[in-house]
């Protein structure tokens, strides 16, 4: 039986972090000004080289420390097509929800593999860590995609934290390697972005298992027993 196409319906978007407002406006303001010849599959694609730019940097770093100033541009790159992709397609009328869903988590599933694998060949985080974040990356991924389609709310921040926001540390992060790259913790030293993805994996961990909770409770509520 074919299904029909406009029974399908583009999940809410819910963006709450801390630059979303400004973001915003600056990503309109750019999407007025493309190229007409540029489209957001060509904003698609230019995110992704930009992810896969970003790791091969951070792989780079491992023997010369100047590559993590390369990589802070390509992670520039990457919120250029990534984040422009979409506002593109909305200002001119152009959505896709569902090809845009799909192929955006995609490319960005792909884009966190790029990243985080550049960041274990890296030297300055040890793989260990770096597939930790990956896992701990997906894990909230996949509760973030059920919990769009199961209650129609797409989260694209938690916490006040959102792509941009983490891009950002990471950027910051990346001029302190160059400086600091140890960091003592009682009286013990670390190497920075170890110390960085240990937290950032705990971080990650609780805002699942509150979403989780949060997700259970509205879905309970709204589909209690007969």
């Amino acid at each position: 039986m074919n299904k029909d196409k406009s029974a399908f319906s583009d999940a809410t978007r819910a963006q709450l972090s801390f630059i979303a407002a400004l973001e915003k406006k600056c990503l309109i303001w750019l999407a007025l000004r493309m190229p007409r010849w540029v489209n957001s599959d060509h904003l698609t694609i230019l995110g992704s080289l930009g992810m896969l730019l970003t790791g091969i940097s951070y792989w780079l770093a491992r023997w010369n420390p100047l590559a993590l100033l390369l990589a802070i541009f390509w992670l520039a790159v990457n919120w250029f097509g990534d984040s422009l992709d979409g506002t593109l397609a909305r200002v001119r009328n152009q959505q896709r929800p569902r090809y845009g869903f799909y192929v955006d988590h995609v490319v960005d599933t792909f884009g966190a593999l790029f990243l985080l694998t550049g960041l274990g060949l890296s030297g300055y985080m040890h793989w260990k860590v770096a597939m930790g974040l990956l896992i701990a990356f997906y894990a909230i991924s996949i509760e973030v995609y059920l919990a769009a389609y199961t209650t129609g709310v797409f989260h694209l921040s938690h916490w006040k934290f959102g792509p941009t926001e983490l891009r950002i540390l990471l950027a910051v992060g990346n001029v302190a390697l160059l400086y600091r790259p140890m960091a003592t913790i009682f009286g013990r030293r670390y190497p920075l972005f170890d110390v960085g993805g240990v937290v950032g994996i705990v971080g990650i961990s609780v805002m699942m298992i509150a979403g989780v909770i949060r997700n259970t409770r509205t879905l309970y509520r709204a589909e209690p027993f007969p």
